[in-house]
């Protein structure tokens, strides 16, 4: 199981950092702060953890700070750009061991598409980044169906990334939102999408959910259940099943068995966090991963035929 493809790698620049910092948001998500990052030293922790490629996106609180607002809007396009085009560099420079997931500038809906075009068009970005709200608007909002359905269009493959939910203030008890709230909206949005029909709605879009698929497999059949008393039921297990799933975070002991209750292993793809989570973690859970008898079905590499290949086939044949 060597030379795996890392689909939950993040990457930051300095810029960035100082656009956050100057929106009030050096300490996102009521973390201690945004962490430094370099290609050198993802490609060292790649090293020592297995991974052949990483494919790079940014995390939350991705790139539209304000309310909706032209200066928001037009703030946000530009920081886009600039982190779409430092992230297409790194590929530039080292094409066999990084991909890019591209960020939009939602909820600024023109801004996403014309980004969305040039991410694809013009840098080659292999997926793109989708957060699962955007200030409290979630991927259902029918503002946002141009986006899905461009997204459906080419077929693209989305990175989905959770962030600070609506109401955060009173939820999260003081306590940072990676906690708890990440993984409950993760598991909203997913169950937003698939709910409302927009999973079947846009068929071609390959989605991959973080975090081993948070609460959605301990969720999953209650949904199903109660969905019946709606007049609308769905078989929200068997949607889950066409999903994909990265094992980023606490995949073990526990919520990797029951992620594979819901999901073959076909649909397994290996996710480090990094550099959100620190180097050191980063290669004890991947050490863990490795002698995880569940995962022995699993193929995390980017060989011909494995899921990371059928999603970033530019990526196959890629060495440790």
């Amino acid at each position: 199981m060597s030379g795996w493809l890392d689909v939950h790698a993040h990457y930051v620049t300095d810029h960035y950092v100082a656009s956050c910092r100057a929106a009030g948001l050096g300490r996102p998500d009521g973390m201690p702060g945004l962490p430094e990052w370099s290609a050198e030293a993802s490609l060292d922790v790649m090293a020592k953890a297995g991974v052949a490629a990483a494919v790079l996106s940014i995390s939350s609180p991705g790139v539209h700070f304000g309310e909706d607002s032209l200066a928001a809007d037009l703030a946000a396009r530009a920081l886009a750009e600039h982190v779409n085009d430092s992230g297409a560099r790194v590929v530039a420079r080292w094409p066999d061991r990084f991909g890019l997931s591209a960020v939009l500038p939602l909820p600024d809906v023109g801004g996403a598409l014309a980004e969305l075009t040039r991410a694809h068009d013009s840098l080659g970005a292999d997926a793109i980044a989708l957060l699962t709200n955007y200030h409290g608007r979630y991927l259902t909002d029918p503002a946002f169906a141009p986006v899905l359905a461009a997204l459906d269009e080419r077929a693209s493959v989305v990175t989905l990334h959770p962030t600070s939910p609506p109401g955060w203030e009173r939820t999260a008890l003081g306590r940072p939102r990676p906690m708890i709230e990440f993984a409950f909206d993760t598991t909203r949005c997913v169950v937003d999408l698939a709910l409302s029909g927009s999973l079947a709605r846009y068929p071609r879009i390959r989605w991959i959910v973080p975090h081993a698929g948070a609460v959605l497999p301990a969720l999953a059949h209650r949904v199903a259940g109660m969905s019946l008393l709606t007049g609308a039921p769905a078989d929200l297990p068997a949607i889950l099943g066409g999903l994909y799933y990265d094992l980023a975070g606490a995949a073990l002991p526990v919520a990797l068995d029951g992620l594979l209750a819901v999901a073959g292993p076909d649909r397994l793809l290996y996710g480090s966090d990094f550099p959100f989570t620190p180097a050191a973690a980063v290669e004890h859970l991947a050490a863990g991963l490795r002698r995880a008898p569940a995962l022995r079905g699993a193929r995390l590499g980017v060989e011909p035929g494995t899921p990371a290949a059928a999603l970033f086939p530019r990526l196959i044949g890629v060495d440790e």
